[in-house]
């Protein structure tokens, strides 16, 4: 019956369609079960243009028009666009001897909305509502008005085997949890020379393998490309799919892993009132790629395992497979951030925020568990601006000034601490969690000591300030081992003037003074390993997780790889480990 209503109206006069909105109203009712196309309309208050996208003829419109423009010279400009195509069409067959057909009569183009047609006058921001019906010529579309849409979707680049794979998604007018995601690997492997340069396939068919955000592909997969569909949601309100499929085809994992045999041991997110916590340093592409890495760091890493699409791999299955409700990163690209790391964790349930060094390409992470923490506020510093600047460092400052050298070369690094508070969503409580980076410099000890110094000062008055009573969890990589300064000012609350860090890059540069700590001794939660960072020329301890004994109590400490699978490869990084630093994970239990 409704093929033949479709052919009885497309009999109908223009004139008559156009004149008469009761009509067409009457035609839409009785082909409401008929499928129309989707014309999709983003229209936000306080901008001054709108879009209106939809394909006509097989051809994607895509149109930017003033908000406080009347609809009718929109509508006007679609059919004139029409009669354009339609006059190039028939001066190409006059070219070619062929006869043209007569001029076509315009294009009927209107809008409806509810029981009538939108008159001409009404202005574009209240004409284009959700559920209006777009009419030109024979064809209906149906408009979505600020619908769940996908405004960037892509893949990673590469794919391994074992290793979950998730895309990098941003999305408008939608949920992310809400949306619907199902994962195909191609029927056939294309092993043409065309399909190793990157250059896009034939389509061979495709076997649904998988549904999620998260996929990860199995050794079958091994030589075929995936392909990814992916429905915009907000509730039950629904966009328009978006299709991805690889760059490239799955390969072959490394086989086993550092960090496997740690997982057997967070296979479950710790219970409250427990929380995991991790520290780690995962190694900046920045750093990574540099000359000095490749042939006096790292000569021992093979080059392919340098590269970053490769450690990403690595790096993602590492952090979901603790299932931590606190991560503290170092050393993390910008870019790795937003693109790479923050899609996958928030897959995995986790919320993070990010701090960029000065006139850097890196910085800090910190992530937490939305079901467990709310992020209240951030406190993050410029550890030499803020000695410089404010009142509360003041004492420190000036005792530094006894030596000019030592001064300077402080006030001239760029490294940050990262803090936010978090609150407890099972008990209304809060926690500060600070995240740092300490100077590399091996010599670097007395510059260390006057940072950490800063840095104490500053939890302590943040946690006086915005959240009275809050323990301290504090990570990082401090860059120094469990006799240096800054681990006795972290864990006796004190350094004396005659600790040898005070002149660590010789009596030039020495500053003797006595160092207290604004907060009593702190506990280093995992101990004193053996070492955390192992390179072919250095290993020992750098990195910790301090925590306030009378707050929190150590509940369990992930063990450490072995040392034979530390240097399986010689040393870190290699195939099977994707930095130089070891992570440091433990399960911490509020005290009562």
């Amino acid at each position: 019956m409704l093929n033949h209503l479709t052919a009885a109206l497309q009999l109908f006069p223009r004139r008559l369609l156009s004149s008469s909105s009761r009509t067409f109203t009457r035609a839409c009712s009785l082909l409401r079960g008929r499928r129309m196309e989707p014309a999709v309309v983003r229209c936000l208050p306080g901008e001054p243009k709108l879009t209106i996208c939809f394909c006509l003829d097989g051809s994607n419109k895509h149109m930017l028009r003033d908000q406080d423009e009347a609809l009718g010279k929109v509508l006007s400009r679609i059919s004139n666009s029409i009669a354009k195509g339609q006059g190039k069409a028939k001066k190409t067959k006059k070219k070619k001897g062929q006869q043209p057909c007569e001029t076509p009569e315009p294009t009927v183009v209107k809008l409806y909305f509810e029981d009538g047609e939108v008159a001409d006058t009404v202005l574009n921001s209240e004409a284009w509502q959700d559920g209006a019906v777009l009419q030109v010529g024979d064809v209906k579309y149906s408009v979505q008005r600020n619908a769940p849409t996908f405004t960037n979707a892509e893949l990673p680049v590469s794919l391994l085997a074992g290793f979950p794979v998730c895309p990098n998604l941003e999305l408008e007018f939608g949920n992310l949890q809400d949306c619907e995601f199902t994962w195909y690997k191609e029927n056939t492997p294309n092993t043409s020379p065309e399909a190793a340069a990157g250059a896009p396939a034939e389509d061979g068919g495709w076997t649904e393998v998988g549904c999620g955000r998260v996929h990860v592909p199995s050794n079958q997969d091994i030589g075929f490309r995936l392909k990814l569909r992916c429905t915009p949601k907000d509730g039950e309100r629904s966009g328009q799919v978006k299709e991805l499929i690889s760059v490239g085809a799955v390969e072959a994992g490394p086989g086993v892993c550092t960090f496997d045999n740690r997982h057997a041991y967070t296979i479950k997110e710790a219970e409250w009132p427990s929380v995991r916590v991790m520290s780690y340093n995962i190694l900046a592409d920045v750093y990574a790629q540099t000359e000095l890495s490749k042939t006096v760091l790292y000569p021992y890493c093979a080059p392919y395992a340098l590269q970053l699409d490769y450690r990403l791999n690595l790096i993602k299955k590492e952090l979901a497979g603790y299932n931590a409700d606190i991560i503290c990163l170092q050393e993390v690209d910008k870019g790795v951030f937003s693109d790479s790391l923050s899609p996958t964790l928030d897959a995995f349930g986790l919320d993070g925020v990010f701090r960029e060094k000065d006139k850097q390409h890196e910085g800090l992470a910190t992530y937490y568990r939305r079901s467990k923490f709310k992020l209240l506020s951030r406190h993050d510093i410029m550890l030499s601006e803020a000695l410089s600047c404010e009142a509360i460092h003041s004492e420190l400052l000036e005792r530094l000034s006894v030596n000019s050298a030592l001064k300077e070369k402080t006030l001239q690094r760029s490294t940050t601490l990262q803090v936010s508070v978090l609150e407890d969503l099972h008990k209304e409580r809060k926690v500060c969690v600070a995240n740092t980076h300490l100077y590399f410099h091996p010599k670097g000890g007395n510059v260390r000591l006057v940072q950490m110094g800063v840095a104490l000062k500053h939890l302590s008055h943040v946690i006086r300030e915005v959240a009275p009573g809050a323990p301290l969890i504090l990570c990082g990589d401090f860059n120094s081992i469990p006799n240096s300064g800054v681990f006795q000012l972290l864990s006796e609350a004190e350094v004396l003037q005659q600790h040898a860090d005070w002149s660590s890059s010789g009596p030039e540069e020495s500053c003797r003074m006595e160092l207290l700590s604004d907060f009593p001794p702190l506990l280093s939660a995992c101990g004193q390993p053996a070492y955390t960072n192992y390179v072919g020329g250095f290993h020992g301890c750098l990195d910790y997780i301090f925590i306030q004994p009378d707050s929190m109590q150590v509940e369990q400490v992930i063990p450490l790889p072995s040392h034979q699978e530390v240097t399986t490869y010689e040393a870190l990084p290699s195939v099977a480990h994707p930095s130089d630093h070891i992570a440091l994970i433990c399960d911490l239990r509020w005290n009562p």
